[in-house]
């Protein structure tokens, strides 16, 4: 394994530090970073930035317009737009557009692909079943009808962007094999039904609720194994958007203590600070580690003793206790103002949580990686 990145993911990395470099969580943030704010949309001057640097398209094909990267660039810009709590649905709508060029019809895939790469067409995905801790395949049933047409029954929740979004890509159970098919859907066709729900984050998600909804054949993604494709690959993207932020936590915490002074010395000095910040740091770099273990094996497929998923599990139990135990010590190394909701801290604990429990928390994932070691025994 060599983790070194290519000039081409350097690239991406580049031009996503140019553009994040004009959001500033900490200055005059936009109404869904104020404590107790709900946006109505997310930020689409950030957006139409994206689109103009090409970072929406790296993981497209060059006949959409793409750079026909890996999931490693994915997670490296990602990583770069946690730092500064951009609040942008990149990870979903790339994750949602991948999927679409790997299983869509062709029809589909030039309705949609390349508007998608430019930024006008932003899609989301429905990922976190009924109740945010059963399968989210298992949530809605898609049944055929004899002329092709689909009809969905169910009720995904928790679904981000979906107010905003052109379309959502819905992972659903057939009726009569039970194979899982993603079928995407927009927010205004006839028998769907969006309720509020609102995150840690401040950010309004969704209550999808499917009533009879009826779906051309063009819309369903019937392939095998693409559901459990895209959900790795989400699972992955928001172990990147954790390690940014813990990392953005961390700098901001290493700033702060190395300016407040105590006895006469900055508190940084101090062993018992000094301890805690360093058990962070080794939090971040095991959580570093992981990601990219699990980036590379579903970029690349390669082989292993465990599938793919084990990686991603491992990376996603790294990415909730570390991101957690990042912001709870930076909370009390800053003391009074960790607790102050109009200090910047408070949001990136805010997100933490979110992205903690998103997908499944540490504990699921364990769980996860104890059936795949019964399957796949190492020894």
């Amino acid at each position: 394994m060599d983790f070194t990145f290519s000039e081409e993911q350097q690239a991406a990395v580049e031009a996503a530090k140019a553009v994040f470099a004009g959001v500033a969580p900490d200055g005059v943030p936009s109404p869904a970073l104020t404590a107790g704010a709900v946006a109505d949309d997310f930020d689409r001057t950030l957006w139409t930035r994206l689109a103009e640097a090409d970072l929406l398209s790296l993981l497209l094909d060059a006949e959409y317009g793409g750079a026909g990267l890996d999931p490693i660039a994915l997670c490296l810009v990602l990583r770069e737009s946690a730092k500064v709590l951009a609040r942008v649905p990149l990870l979903e709508s790339t994750a949602a557009a991948v999927a679409i060029q790997a299983h869509g019809t062709p029809e589909l895939k030039e309705e949609l692909l390349a508007r998608a790469a430019r930024g006008e067409r932003v899609l989301t995905v429905a990922a976190h079943g009924r109740t945010g801790h059963d399968p989210a395949e298992l949530a809605v049933v898609a049944r055929r009808e004899g002329d092709g047409t689909w009809v969905l029954d169910g009720i995904q929740t928790a679904v981000p962007w979906a107010y905003n979004a052109d379309a959502v890509l819905v992972p659903a159970h057939t009726d009569d094999s039970g194979r899982a098919v993603l079928v995407l859907v927009s927010r205004t066709h006839e028998g769907v039904v969006l309720a509020e729900q609102i995150s840690t984050t401040g950010e309004r998600l969704t209550e999808l609720r499917l009533e009879s909804a009826r779906i051309a054949q063009r819309y369903v993604l019937d392939a095998e194994g693409a559901w459990e494709r895209l959900r790795l690959l989400l699972t992955t993207g928001m172990c990147a958007l954790a390690l940014g932020l813990g990392e953005g936590v961390l700098r901001m915490t290493s700033e702060y203590t190395s300016k407040r002074e105590q006895f006469g010395h900055p508190v940084a000095t101090f062993q018992a600070v000094a301890v805690q910040a360093a058990d962070r740091y080794i939090d971040l770099r095991a959580m570093e580690a992981t990601l990219w273990q699990a980036a590379w094996r579903i970029s690349s497929g390669a082989a292993g003793a465990l599938p793919a998923a084990g990686d991603v599990a491992a990376a996603k139990i790294w990415a909730s206790e570390g991101v957690r135990r990042v912001v709870q010590t930076a909370q009390h190394l800053h003391g009074g103002f960790g607790a102050d909701t109009d200090y910047s801290l408070h949001r990136y604990h805010a997100w933490a949580k979110h992205l903690e429990l998103s997908l499944g928390p540490a504990a699921a994932h364990e769980e996860a990686l104890g059936d795949l070691l019964a399957a796949h025994p190492l020894g």
